[in-house]
């Protein structure tokens, strides 16, 4: 473990999720009795950046994110990874259409792309929630054409800010992401 830790010590926050543990993904990505599930099955921490911060009214904005995994699955050789998730769309407190492109770094130097389509996810008071699992699907690199779970809440770390004109800037928290 301290291995991991050395190269990735941005990803030190990610404890919490990885206790967690498989638990902390859906049942679809968990696998069945003795087979089928997840090729990759991770646990981890992700930050959000809005630009312009989310406010009440919806408003074009950027979005930009940092995220560590921690894996396991029927691919042994995939551990762990990085991403940087950028998307651009109509966001606020209270909703998210922001289209999005995750591009994942596995432990093996090869990458994933993957993108996702966001308008089912919903923000509540600066909290945003996936009521659903975020559908993705990998366009290039390792896993192409396979599809990607990846649900989960990400915490506001100042949720009174959607009222405000500057808005919230930054939410972080676990995350869980499923290659099927």
């Amino acid at each position: 473990m301290g291995r991991f830790w050395g190269r990735v010590p941005a990803c030190a926050s990610a404890v919490a999720a990885l206790v967690a543990g498989p638990a902390g993904l859906p049942a679809s990505a968990q696998g069945r009795g003795g087979g089928g599930g997840a090729l990759v099955a991770c646990v981890g921490s992700q930050t959000i950046r809005f630009s312009p911060g989310m406010t009440l009214e919806a408003r074009p904005t950027q979005v930009r994110a940092t995220a560590c995994y921690s894996c396991t699955g029927t691919d042994s050789a995939v551990r762990w990874g990085t991403s940087v998730i950028e998307g651009d769309g109509l966001v606020s407190c209270l909703s998210n259409a922001a289209p999005a492109v995750e591009d994942i770094t596995w432990n093996t130097g090869e990458h994933s792309k993957i993108a996702y389509r966001m308008p089912d996810a919903l923000a509540v008071a600066g909290e945003t929630v996936a009521p659903a699992p975020a559908p993705g699907k990998v366009i290039t690199g390792r896993y192409k054409g396979h599809f990607v779970l990846s649900p989960g809440a990400q915490l506001s770390l100042s949720p009174l800010e959607c009222a405000s004109n500057r808005g919230v800037e930054l939410i972080s928290g676990p995350v869980t992401l499923a290659v099927l």
